[in-house]
């Protein structure tokens, strides 16, 4: 299903951040491990580290005047694959009432656009192994579970 045409891709804005973290949160996984909603300083002060970062932009979906969807675009330079920069995808969200409405795929769209307008060599992301339905949406759009992942909680 096609996404309506005012839904506007867009980099974050300090305004956008109460929006970005109550999606961020707006999940079984995200309950649990992101702060509460009410203050989001922690959120502020880590945006004032990425906004000034050529390489590292959280882009917003808007429909109707509200953010309905974010994902953090990281630009990495690197020596492998010839010196060719990849492009990670974090932290996508899509407001449950937007889920299944072609938001997403049009963020990811919109991240792999711009990651070939960087030069990028490779797009990547990871999901959590609890959100099959992402995993699904993520392979029909093409991305490949070619590696295994690992994370240390610090």
């Amino acid at each position: 299903m096609a996404v309506a045409t005012e839904n506007l891709i867009r980099p974050c804005g300090q305004d956008d951040l109460a929006q970005v973290a109550a999606l961020l949160a707006d999940d079984e996984l995200g309950a649990g491990r992101e702060l509460s909603t009410d203050d989001i300083s922690a959120y502020e002060a880590a945006f004032r580290e990425i906004e000034p970062d050529p390489r590292n932009t959280v882009f917003v979906a808007e429909a109707d005047g509200r953010v309905v969807g974010c994902y953090q675009l990281t630009i990495i330079p690197n020596l492998s694959f010839e010196g060719g920069r990849r492009a990670l995808i974090e932290g996508v969200r899509v407001a449950e009432n937007m889920r299944g409405k072609g938001l997403g795929e049009q963020m990811m769209i919109h991240a792999i656009a711009t990651a070939r307008e960087q030069n990028c060599r490779i797009v990547q992301l990871t999901s959590n192994r609890q959100r099959p339905g992402a995993i699904r949406f993520y392979e029909g759009l093409g991305f490949e579970p070619s590696h295994v992942g690992f994370k240390l909680y610090l």
